[in-house]
């Protein structure tokens, strides 16, 4: 496997392993000619996944990649199959008529909190790729936090808390407008996150995930999710994990429509512990990795076994998403 493994200022060790680990070219060629570049990728597709499920994480950096087209190009050597961004709650943009989305869109003075992409849907994506097309100027970090370690952590803080969590399952309500609203960091119009056009179709898609709904006279749903999972156990790294978007939910989905506090609960209808998700919130900000993006990069991310979040940011910043199936 031709693969060079460098060393970033900013990683750490989590069970001994380098996260993210950072992959630099192994020559000249692979370097500045995309079609050898492409042409490793494909040769080394399945050790470079084994290498994502065992760090949970694989920043690729030095390679040609510097437009959104090179990066699906990227993407399409390897075996991950495209997923549809359906039912996540961030504005974005198509990028490429195929798999390539903007990340979120939200405001450049609010910070993205921490969760598992679209842990709030019954199937969530398995891996998650970022690129980074213009690096901002300061700020702007996507931090990324290993999801067993912080779930052991969880525990640590509120055992029984986390034990009834673990046991019951949580419930995501949401209010989504009818036009996608971007000065909302989980504005996503309810018509762009099931992908529709019309309330009939809306209803099949929210029907098919389990959904409850309640159509408002403005035009806009309150939804509420099926009990979902939020302590996982992962089969493929056989660890315990955070799998959830609570953190999210509860510290940042505000705006004119909904109220984070609010808008996740047990099976059982109790709210969240807010002492212990703000203890669980510093253990994050602690324990996370915040890396500074450079043009060009690319970042791969276990979705089953990282959280990633976004630091508030000043002057243009451009990073775009794709999602895959597990």
């Amino acid at each position: 496997m031709s693969v060079v493994i460098s060393k970033l200022e900013e990683q750490k060790q989590v069970n001994g392993l380098d996260f993210p680990l950072l992959v630099t070219p192994h020559n000249e060629e692979v370097q500045a000619d995309t079609s050898s570049f492409f042409q490793w990728v494909n040769s080394n597709k399945s050790e470079l996944h084994d290498l994502l499920i065992k760090h949970g994480a694989v920043l690729f950096r030095g390679f040609p990649v510097d437009n959104s087209d090179k990066f699906e190009q990227m993407l399409n050597e390897t075996d991950y199959k495209n997923m549809p961004y359906v039912g996540g709650a961030a504005p974005r943009s198509q990028v490429t008529e195929s798999r390539i989305v903007t990340a979120n869109e939200s405001p450049a003075t609010e910070k993205i909190p921490f969760h598992h992409e679209m842990a709030q849907v019954p199937t969530p994506p398995g891996y998650i790729y970022f690129y980074c097309d213009i690096a901002a100027e300061k700020g702007g970090a996507t931090s990324i936090l290993h999801s067993g370690e912080i779930c052991k952590t969880f525990f640590d803080i509120a055992p029984d808390f986390a034990k009834k969590v673990e046991e019951q399952g949580v419930r995501y309500i949401r209010v989504m407008p009818e036009v996608t609203d971007t000065t909302s960091a989980i504005g996503r119009s309810w018509k762009d996150t099931f992908l529709v056009n019309t309330r009939e179709e809306a209803e099949a898609k929210m029907r098919e995930a389990g959904m409850s709904w309640e159509w408002l006279e403005n035009g806009n749903v309150r939804t509420e999710t099926r009990v979902l999972p939020a302590i996982r156990y992962d089969d493929e790294t056989q660890q315990k994990v955070f799998f959830n978007s609570i953190v999210a939910v509860f510290t940042g989905w505000n705006d004119d429509r909904n109220q984070g506090e609010t808008a996740v609960s047990t099976a059982d209808g109790e709210f969240m512990d807010k002492e212990a998700l703000m203890e669980l919130v510093s253990a994050m900000d602690e324990k996370c990795v915040n890396f500074k993006w450079q043009d060009g990069d690319v970042l791969w991310i276990n979705n089953h076994t990282v959280l990633h979040a976004r630091q508030p940011f000043e002057g243009d910043r451009r990073i775009l998403a794709s999602i895959a199936f597990k």
